[in-house]
């Protein structure tokens, strides 16, 4: 149920919270034609008259932009509506949203014209295998694994939206081979990661976790020993990026001193400093907090050796991935009291839906962790704020309307970026090629030989690897020619992927 709109006040506090929260239209500073997406009715295609937006921006904003639609290929299924017609044929995209995405961005999609399932629950491979073939883009979050072998099987998919931070759960390079674009939203929940890392170090160093448990089993223990002000210690940030430079600054703001370390170097904020080695920080820091992706330099970067280069008495937050750390090593460190405390929000293996599950099936160190003193563990909560929800909705669902309907591969983390600006409303004769191919030579020598007899109006091409992207707007095309263009490009040499917007 929809809440009401409350009156716009000069301020907020914190029993009275904000409905909304701003989002930035242009973060990155991408050109205005990134910005021209308008909300679609049809499969590829957009209404005018609908009351989509983008980045707080309505399509009032860019009025002269037309409505696109999807030419289709004989071999997708036709609407019976569309039997027996001679018009280029259009239809209606589904997507299936897993794990619990935004209600809002689910709504959004809707509200733009799609056919929108969603589901509270990771999906296994098999389910994935069984259902996700009848789709044509997928959003998930981090427990459900888009590997190869589904994406050989899902000939429709034309998107993936990662709505977290990471993409390590799907395979990128061949999502890419098949034409298949992922978007993810690197930057959303930061500010809610690093929160819950200053939370975690101030109950870590307060064993509030512990004192909070005995309570509830009518124990009162009140004690000061090995209980510490957070004001004055160091804090160890591993991976200075959005979320460690937000902790720093944080960090500072409570008095903590801030070393940090990355593989690049990086301009500091506040009085943060630089250290040239991970051993360094491990042997200052009084906390170690680990920011860094999953990658073959970073699984088990945190086992027997660094745990032991650690300060007796020091505490390790991870909120980054679970592989990163040894699980078994860390839990040695906290039995042997090396460690004083550790809080882990991510794990090796995660349950696929909320409810029992959090067991030994997961790992045989599991039992020894949920009984160890001053450890706090968390079930990956560290971006699953109301803000941090809504701006990751609006992110990457913005992102898979505007590459289904322009083409727009702008945030794509496995695929070349292009954009051109939108087809307006007088330009009634053009139609927009996207072609996805092979990188090799002569490839734009057989399409503008297709497109030798119309007028190419504007042309973007990239490439990423094995893999390249070209649109291009081409003027004077008649719907009758449609069809023959669809079906000279798609049978191109290096073609992997053919969409023809018009």
């Amino acid at each position: 149920m929809s809440q009401p709109q409350k009156i716009r006040r000069p301020s907020v506090t914190a029993s009275d919270p904000p409905t909304t929260i701003p989002i930035p239209s242009n973060p990155r500073g991408l050109v205005e034609s990134a910005f021209s997406a308008t909300s679609p009715t049809q499969h590829l295609s957009t209404s005018p008259g609908a009351a989509g937006s983008f980045g707080g921006r309505s399509l009032k904003a860019f009025g002269s932009a037309r409505q696109l639609h999807a030419f289709l290929p004989a071999t997708f299924p036709a609407f019976p509506e569309e039997e027996g017609t001679a018009t280029p044929r259009a239809g209606k995209i589904k997507i299936l949203l897993l794990e619990n995405i935004s209600l809002e961005a689910a709504q959004f999609l809707k509200n733009a014209g799609y056919e929108v399932d969603h589901s509270t629950k990771a999906f296994s491979e098999q389910e994935l295998l069984d259902k996700l073939p009848a789709y044509h883009a997928v959003g998930i979050r981090s427990k459900t694994k888009i590997t190869a072998k589904v994406i050989e099987k899902c000939t429709q998919l034309l998107a993936i939206g990662c709505f977290c931070i990471g993409t390590n759960q799907v395979d990128l390079a061949t999502a890419a081979k098949h034409g298949i674009a992922v978007f993810n939203s690197p930057f959303s929940n930061s500010r809610s990661v690093a929160e819950l890392v200053i939370s975690e170090i101030i109950a870590l160093s307060r064993q509030l976790v512990d004192r909070a448990s005995e309570m509830r089993a009518g124990i009162w223990n009140k004690v000061s020993k090995a209980c510490w002000e957070v004001r004055g210690k160091t804090l160890g940030i591993v991976g200075y990026g959005h979320i460690g430079s937000q902790l720093s600054v944080l960090a500072e703001s409570f008095g903590m001193n801030v070393i940090y370390y990355d593989v690049v170097p990086i301009m500091p904020l506040g009085t943060a400093r630089q250290v040239d080695t991970l051993e360094h920080l491990l042997q200052t820091a009084d906390f170690v907090t680990l920011h860094v992706p999953e990658i073959p330099d970073t699984i088990g970067m945190m086992g027997p050796a660094e745990f032991a280069q650690m300060k007796e008495g020091a505490f390790l937050i991870n909120n980054a991935r679970g592989k990163v750390v040894d699980l078994p090593a860390l839990a040695d460190a906290l039995e042997s009291r090396h460690l004083a405390g550790a809080a882990v929000d991510v794990f090796p293996k995660e349950p696929g839906s909320n409810g029992p599950g959090f067991s030994e099936d997961l790992g045989d160190f599991i039992p020894r962790l949920r009984k160890l003193p001053n450890l706090i563990m968390t079930p990956h909560i560290g971006g699953s704020t109301e803000e941090a929800q809504r701006a990751i909705g609006n992110e990457v669902a913005n992102a898979l309307s505007r590459f289904l309907n322009y083409g727009t591969s702008i945030g794509a983390v496995n695929f070349p970026e292009v954009d051109l600006r939108a087809i307006t409303a007088d330009d009634s004769r053009h139609i927009r090629v996207c072609y996805v191919h092979r990188n090799e030579p002569g490839v734009l020598r057989a399409i503008n030989a297709i497109l030798a007899n119309h007028n190419i109006e504007k042309q973007f091409s990239d490439s990423k690897g094995d893999v390249a992207y070209l649109m291009a707007d081409i003027s004077g095309v008649g719907h009758e020619e449609v069809r023959e263009i669809y079906e000279a490009i798609n049978g191109t040499r290096a073609n992997i992927l053919t969409r023809l917007l018009y």
